[in-house]
């Protein structure tokens, strides 16, 4: 006989052990396959007297228990049921009452497997992040069972129809603003890792509302691209965009003209203003970032030239080429000039979808390489629903910001 520990946990432990060696035993179960077989016995059991613990609450009485009985609706018999389960089906013997109004909640009538919260689990921490190890050790702890790759991989794939019938969805004919931007991800194709960019588009629509409306792989940035990438839009009912805010991606201007040739592009003012100091002496800095905010800050298009001028006449002399991409690109970079502050404060900047690309990073940054382009997909469009979740209402300073359009865009904001 083993000598008892003063560990009280561990005796707990080694009694209980002793109990089930002799169900065991009773059972003639000696191979794991009994063992197996009985567990789903027992679930079975558990759900069996839970169902019936459930039809005693809804008609009000126990079974026989017929001094309190107050309804005519009563018991008639049971029903088989089948669940897939970890460890095989597992057969049921449902109760059923003769109205058909029982509804149970611990095995709902179309439900056809007990893992439906476990493959629930999986997605939830697959959409923030987690490496599919450390999703087994997360289901082991919390379920007391195994998880392999394949059964995770197996499980995320059954979002992939749901990540199609997202992108062909209707959108809005209409849309204020539509913020894009890229985020780049490596992925394994053909036997080596690419680097791959994932351009998303989140627009925010009439009534004031943001929402992602795509995500597209592309290997580069070219007109040749995106015309193709905005046209998909196109097709499933965007007709107009009235500001397209962006970050210099390349080819874009020439692809939304000819895909939406009044929209109005502005460019990201503070990424123009971080590529115009990255090559700035640090001594420099801080007062060269005061004369060039007199550049994006002015009140009016007339005045910021002005500013640009006394900047370059500064600051030119030792950067001779400081103030040549700001002229180069002042047309898409003074759009907002044209427009109150409320407008300049909402598309001046594309921190709006930069925020978004930050979470996505945030959520993939365990998977240094993803091994195709789908299992990409799967991960970005589960965070992008996690991340969207919060996205409700619209921005309080929303109804200024639409009487102006309707004003500055009277004929297309309705």
């Amino acid at each position: 006989m083993p000598r008892k520990s003063s560990d009280p946990e561990l005796n707990l432990r080694r009694e209980l052990r002793q109990k089930l060696s002799a169900v065991l035993q009773d059972l003639n179960v000696s191979t794991a396959e009994g063992v197996r077989d009985l567990f789903k016995e027992m679930i079975g059991a558990v759900l069996e007297n839970g169902l019936e613990g459930e039809l005693d609450d809804d008609l009000g009485y126990s079974k026989y228990d017929y001094r309190n009985k107050t309804t005519d609706n009563g018991r008639n018999g049971h029903s088989g049921k089948t669940l897939r389960s970890s460890f095989g089906e597992i057969n049921l013997s449902v109760p059923r009452d003769r109205n058909g109004e029982f509804d149970p909640v611990l095995v709902k009538k179309q439900q056809t497997g007990i893992s439906h919260d476990i493959e629930e689990k999986i997605l939830s921490v697959y959409a923030k992040g987690m490496a599919a190890a450390d999703i087994e050790s997360h289901i082991r702890e919390i379920y007391g069972m195994s998880v392999s790759d394949s059964t995770v991989s197996r499980v995320t794939d059954k979002i992939l129809p749901a990540v199609k019938e997202w992108q062909s969805r209707p959108l809005e004919s209409t849309y204020a603003v539509v913020f894009m931007d890229a985020v780049n991800f490596h992925v394994r194709s053909e036997g080596a890792i690419v680097k791959e960019a994932v351009y998303v588009a989140i627009g925010i629509n009439m009534e004031g509302q943001r929402g992602v409306l795509g995500m597209w792989v592309g290997e580069n940035e070219s007109a040749k691209f995106w015309l193709p990438t905005l046209n998909a839009p196109k097709n499933r009912g965007v007709e107009d965009i009235l500001i397209a805010c962006v970050d210099g991606l390349t080819g874009f201007p020439a692809a939304i003209e000819a895909a939406f040739p009044r929209t109005e592009i502005q460019r990201c003012v503070i990424h123009q203003i971080r590529n115009t100091t990255r090559s700035v002496s640090y001594k420099d800095i801080k007062e060269l970032m005061s004369d060039l905010k007199e550049v994006y800050a002015a009140p009016n298009e007339e005045a910021a030239l002005c500013a640009l001028d006394r900047f370059e006449k500064k600051r030119g002399q030792k950067y001779p080429k400081i103030a040549a991409p700001w002229r180069s690109d002042w047309a898409s970079l003074s759009t907002y000039f044209k427009y109150p502050q409320e407008i300049r404060t909402l598309i001046y900047t594309t921190n709006a979808i930069e925020g978004f690309n930050r979470q996505l990073r945030k959520v993939t940054k365990s998977k240094s390489v993803f091994p195709a382009d789908g299992s990409l997909l799967k991960m970005l469009y589960l965070a992008m629903v996690d991340i969207t979740k919060k996205w409700t209402g619209r921005r309080q300073d929303w109804g200024a910001i639409h009487a102006q359009l309707e004003v500055y865009f009277a004929d297309r904001a309705a």
